[in-house]
Parts: structure tokens; C-alpha cells; sequence
């Protein structure tokens, strides 16, 4: 039951009926992000050295389980570096890769879950840490403000998706839904609330890099954001 705790859900965890859902209500989500990340290449190719960095990224913050209560794990996801700098609908497709291979090669989530750890992890994250990114980015707070509240709150939101998943399929009922889902929540609250503001500050330090050393691309991408991911 350890690793079920953690934000990549295991092998074979989730009742086969909740795992072909999650599966499902993650294909339009790819197919968009597919669109997306062709026309992104088509339009500028060097943004795929960033696209590869971005996936980078994920994976190995992704893979860093550290310990938490009652024995489940916690770890940062790495999604909202990648979803501040293409939009979030790219990122659902570099997700999914990086969960494929960390399945694979690290036993790390699992391929029946796959579906539900892409919903949380590569749906829900980026497109909540971009759009508080992008909300905060229109106010008078510093850039660095918006990018660490965007990838902290995006972090956190994998986690509150994860808990309603592990809540759905095995709550028993209403009262047993809101029981589990405190549970599940409450398992690895104490650890991710830390993780994720330091995942913030993380971000923040690797945007500037960027941004000191690879200006011209970054900028570059601003001009290939459409409708509702232009920042």
C-alpha cells in the first residue's frame, strides 16, 4: 500500500472500471496536446531542445519520491516550468511520456494507471499552475511571485486530484467518500505543502537560468501562444 499513497498511483491499485474511465477522460486531453506540440515545432524548431528540457525536468523531479507519513511518499511533479513556457496543453503529452517511462524503468506509477496519474499530474497541475500564473502575472507582483505561487498551487492541485481518485474508487458511499478523501489527503499533506514551495523556488531559479542564457528561444515562444495560453 505505500507506494498507492504517493502521487503516482501503482500498478494495478484502481478497480479496472475507474482506470479505463481516467484512460478515456485523458485522450481528447493528449490529442489537443499532440496539436499542440506539432504546431509548436512547426512553427519554431528550436523549440523542441526546450520541449526535451522541459520533459527533463519532469522526470527527474517526478522521480523523487522522499518519505512521509504513515509510510506513502511524496515527491515534486516538475510540470509548471514546462507549462509557463508553452502553455499547459503541451505538457499533457510530455507527461505522459515521462509516466510511461518512469512505469517502465523506475516501477514508479503504473501502465493500467497511467490514465489517472496523467489526469492529475500533466492535466489538472499545469493548467492550474498557469493560470495562477498567468492571473498574477497581470497584477503588480513580481514575476517571480507568479511563477513560485503557479508551480507551488499546481503541485498541490496533483495532489488534491490524486486523493479525490483514490477517494472516488474506494469510498463505499457519500459519508465514505469524504472519509477517504480526508485520509488520502491528509496522508501526504505534511510533506507536499513544503515540497511544492520549494518545486516553486526551483522553478523560479531555472526560468531565470533560462532566461539568462537562452533569452532569444524563451522569447520566441511568447509569439506562438494562442487564445487562452498567451500570458
Amino acid at each position: 500500500m505505500t507506494l498507492s499513497f504517493g502521487m503516482h498511483i501503482m500498478e494495478g491499485f484502481l478497480p479496472l472500471g475507474w482506470a479505463v474511465a481516467w484512460f478515456g477522460l485523458m485522450l481528447p486531453f493528449l490529442y489537443l496536446s499532440i496539436v499542440r506540440a506539432r504546431r509548436l515545432i512547426a512553427d519554431n524548431p528550436r523549440a523542441l531542445l526546450l520541449l526535451a528540457f522541459a520533459g527533463a525536468f519532469t522526470f527527474v523531479l517526478s522521480a523523487l519520491k522522499l518519505p512521509s507519513v504513515t509510510g506513502s511518499c511524496s515527491h515534486p511533479t516538475g510540470m509548471a516550468l514546462g507549462a509557463i513556457l508553452f502553455g499547459p496543453t503541451a505538457m499533457v503529452l510530455i507527461g505522459l511520456i515521462v509516466l510511461f517511462f518512469q512505469a517502465l524503468l523506475l516501477a514508479h506509477g503504473g501502465l493500467t494507471t497511467i490514465g489517472a496519474n496523467v489526469v492529475s499530474m500533466a492535466v489538472v497541475g499545469p493548467f492550474v499552475a498557469y493560470g495562477l500564473y498567468a492571473l498574477l502575472k497581470k497584477t503588480r507582483l513580481p514575476h517571480w511571485v507568479a511563477v513560485l505561487s503557479g508551480a507551488a498551487v499546481g503541485s498541490l492541485a496533483t495532489y488534491v486530484v490524486t486523493a479525490l481518485q483514490l477517494a472516488l474508487a474506494f469510498s463505499g458511499g457519500a459519508e465514505g467518500f469524504y472519509a477517504a478523501f480526508i485520509k488520502f489527503s491528509g496522508i501526504f499533506a505534511v510533506t507536499q505543502v513544503p515540497i511544492a514551495i520549494v518545486e516553486g523556488i526551483l522553478t523560479v531559479l531555472v526560468l531565470d537560468l533560462l532566461w539568462a542564457y537562452n533569452r532569444n528561444e524563451v522569447e520566441s515562444l511568447k509569439d506562438l501562444r494562442t487564445g487562452g495560453e498567451q500570458a
